[in-house]
């Protein structure tokens, strides 16, 4: 990030007991990749909190590049991040794909900031999970299966859904989206109906985004530290941060992500040498 925002590309740990940041800068929290339950969101929670309760910290930006994922995870950071805007500017910018559970979280928001090529929506909820029932007729296994209540098991990959636990199912994603549509609708100040219209699973890029009203502005990180340190009345300097962890887990996290990165060039490599022309 250039130097006319002052952001700067250190991040700043929260401690336990203090915090390293520097006074007045505007916090930048990275939601990036798969939005996953456990010990992942839990950490990423934390973090919003504490950031949320420094007084070093006089606003917020988040910077978005994820597909979503989980709905309870999703929902969580959502509530996390409502606390934190009601306290202090929480700006959103979406630079790659805000869609799903991610527009979800960047919905707590004041305001949106999106990339004109950015990826933005998928308001939507989806389940799936496999059935290999014939799959293990072909290789000789067979499941013995004892349950007490009606649908406990519901979801066992062994054998088909009866039509009660897909009726359950369905129930529960319904449930879920019209959660997400309330959420929205609330949010971004639309009626529930053009929200439904609107939450097809369907995606836009981020200049046709803002036509449908789900982001406020087109403009890039830089521009949604000025909104956010604007709001807060400090100069637009910023700095990310994250929560301390162990060197270990750090340098496993770097292996394990450039494996990844060997991985699907070697696959994208392969494939796109197939379809050449």
């Amino acid at each position: 990030m250039s130097s006319s925002t002052g952001t700067r590309s250190l991040r700043y740990l929260f401690s336990g007991k203090r915090d390293r940041m520097k006074r007045n800068r505007v916090a930048i929290i990275r939601l990036y990749g798969p939005i996953t339950g456990g010990e992942r969101s839990a950490d990423w929670i934390e973090l919003v909190r504490r950031t949320r309760e420094s007084k070093r910290v006089p606003a917020v930006v988040l910077d978005v590049d994820s597909p979503g994922g989980a709905a309870a995870a999703s929902d969580n950071m959502y509530v996390a991040l409502r606390r934190l805007a009601e306290k202090k500017p929480l700006v959103a910018a979406i630079r790659g794909t805000g869609a799903s559970g991610s527009y979800l979280a960047a919905i707590a928001a004041k305001r949106i900031v999106a990339s004109p090529t950015s990826v933005v929506g998928s308001i939507g909820v989806i389940t799936a999970a496999p059935r290999l029932p014939r799959l293990l007729d072909r290789i000789g296994v067979t499941v013995s299966e004892h349950t007490a209540g009606r649908l406990k098991g519901m979801g066992a990959p062994w054998r088909e859904e009866s039509e009660s636990e897909a009726a359950k199912e369905q129930q529960l994603v319904d449930e879920i989206y019209d959660v997400f549509v309330d959420r929205v609708s609330t949010a971004r100040n639309m009626e529930p109906d053009r929200v439904r219209e609107l939450a097809t699973g369907e995606v836009w890029l981020g200049s046709k985004a803002l036509e449908l009203g789900l982001v406020d502005e087109i403009g890039d990180l830089e521009r949604a530290v000025e909104i956010a340190a604007e709001m807060a009345g400090v100069p637009a300097k910023a700095a990310s941060v994250s929560l301390p962890r162990p060197f270990f887990a750090r340098l496993a996290d770097r292996f394990a992500t450039r494996v990844a990165d060997a991985v699907m060039y070697e696959l994208e490599y392969r494939l796109s040498d197939r379809i050449r022309l």
